[in-house]
């Protein structure tokens, strides 16, 4: 069985569309909306091919209404896509998004899945990266062979003896020094880290045609462009204002 795993597309239709691969499953771990302005081909692309689904915090943000406080950095752009969101999505789309599960557990073949968009202990906001120590520790409950998560944009494969953590990278946004769309494909026991480079002028120009203010295109095409390597993010891929 070869399994793609997916996470963080942000609304990024043209880093999603770059993905070409034969799939039998498609796990997808959260965060399917914002910081881009491409919400509904990836939305559609989502319920037509992924086996299985979290929400994620930036999903949950929108599917809740949520009205964004801080209005800088990647907050800001957070938040003027969260409208333009709000804007484009009709309601089918908001329930889709409310009715994805936090976590989800299912069996592919031979081995077991445990989805989750963060952690285990916050499903939407924790912040970790390939620490063999705290994922032991948050995941010492967990049943399953292989932990899919995403969250920090930083993809990593984490071998915990009885377990193996695998973080695909973002889609939309990776935040590791690689602006290629990143995600992982399983076959035969083996996972690999997979890169595709994308028509990032093309989500830039989605972007502007939007209308986003000049301050967030500033950011995006910056963390775009350099696989979010600015002040804005910290060493370790955590957003930092």
């Amino acid at each position: 069985m070869r399994i793609l795993v997916i996470a963080d597309i942000h609304a990024n239709w043209p880093a999603l569309r770059a993905i070409d691969e034969r799939f039998d499953a498609c796990l997808f771990v959260g965060d399917l909306v914002e910081y881009a302005t491409d919400p509904l081909p990836c939305l559609q692309w989502v319920r037509q091919w992924a086996t299985a689904t979290v929400r994620g915090n930036h999903d949950h943000a929108v599917a809740q209404r949520i009205v964004p406080r801080k209005r800088h950095g990647l907050h800001g752009l957070a938040a003027e896509t969260r409208l333009h969101h709000w804007n484009q999505l009709e309601p089918s789309h908001i329930k889709y998004l409310a009715r994805m599960p936090v976590t989800c557990r299912l069996k592919l073949g031979d081995r077991t899945f445990f989805l989750v968009h963060a952690t285990p202990r916050d499903p939407f906001d924790e912040y970790v990266r390939d620490d063999p120590a705290t994922w032991a520790h948050r995941l010492a409950d967990v049943d399953a062979d292989v932990v899919c998560v995403g969250h920090t944009h930083i993809p990593f494969v984490l071998d915990l003896g009885d377990k193996t953590v695998l973080n695909p990278g973002s889609v939309g946004q990776p935040r590791d020094g690689d602006p290629r769309c990143s995600y992982a494909v399983i076959e035969n026991g083996r996972i690999e880290i997979r890169r595709v480079a994308y028509d990032i002028d093309a989500t830039l120009m989605s972007m502007r045609e939007a209308g986003l203010s000049a301050e967030s295109l500033d950011l995006a095409e910056q963390m775009l462009r350099t696989g979010g390597r600015l002040g804005s993010v910290s060493a370790s891929g955590v957003p930092v204002d």
